[in-house]
């Protein structure tokens, strides 16, 4: 996806600097973060948190807009506006994580990046979530960027996957062609790692597939110094 600047023009990114940037994130690009306990203030209310970001990018809304706008986003991703006023520990975990996707669309972005969404949530409160985000991409059009380890969760969700080894894209395709027809070695491994659940004991999740897990050689890379 192209981003575009007021006048039309391919934007870079990597340019932007201070108020430019600032106004370029939450409005065309937002994110959710891996853990929401820690991604949202804890001595704060949520409304607080909310109307925050409302505040900083769209002075000009006024508070009875911004409460409304707020509870909208509550509804719309299946919380009850009346938690508004909650504080973060008051909440489940798998209300957290809809409060920070309700925070990431406040300013109907583009494209939102997911780390790890599902991430420390159990499998129901897991699923739940998915589907919501599949609803919410469907009714209001927005890209979404999902970094997951889960291969066979990508596989269910995601139009087009890039395989990452060592900070690198080793592969990108559509993701039938990522589980019928996968290229790179690495990509393989992911793949024969996930055993089935209605297979044989001992079957994968592609058909086909080794039925020894061997490990890859190498060790893990240095992310701070990759020399």
């Amino acid at each position: 996806m192209t981003f575009h600047d007021r006048d039309g023009h391919d934007l870079d990114l990597l340019a932007l600097r201070n108020e430019d940037l600032r106004r370029f994130r939450w409005v065309k690009l937002s994110m959710v973060f891996q853990g929401a306990m820690n991604a949202l203030n804890p001595v704060t209310s949520v409304r607080a948190q909310l109307d925050d970001v409302l505040t900083t990018h769209v002075p000009s809304m006024s508070r009875r807009a911004r409460r409304a706008r707020c509870a909208e986003l509550f509804e719309l991703v299946g919380v009850d506006p009346g938690r508004l006023d909650s504080y973060p520990h008051e909440l489940s975990g798998g209300m957290r994580q809809r409060v920070m996707i309700a925070m990431a669309l406040l300013l109907d972005p583009q494209v939102m990046i997911m780390d790890e969404p599902t991430t420390a949530l159990d499998v129901v409160v897991q699923r739940g979530i998915l589907r919501e985000i599949l609803r919410l991409r469907e009714e209001l059009g927005f890209a979404v960027i999902f970094i997951t380890h889960d291969l066979p969760l990508l596989l269910e969700l995601s139009d087009r996957i890039a395989i990452m080894l060592e900070g690198e894209i080793v592969e990108l395709a559509s993701a039938d062609e990522i589980y019928q027809r996968p290229q790179h070695p690495y990509t393989r491994k992911l793949l024969d790692a996930f055993p089935s659940l209605t297979g044989d004991r001992g079957a994968f999740i592609r058909s086909g597939a080794s039925s020894s897990r061997e490990p890859l050689p190498g060790s893990q890379p240095e992310t701070v110094d990759p020399r």
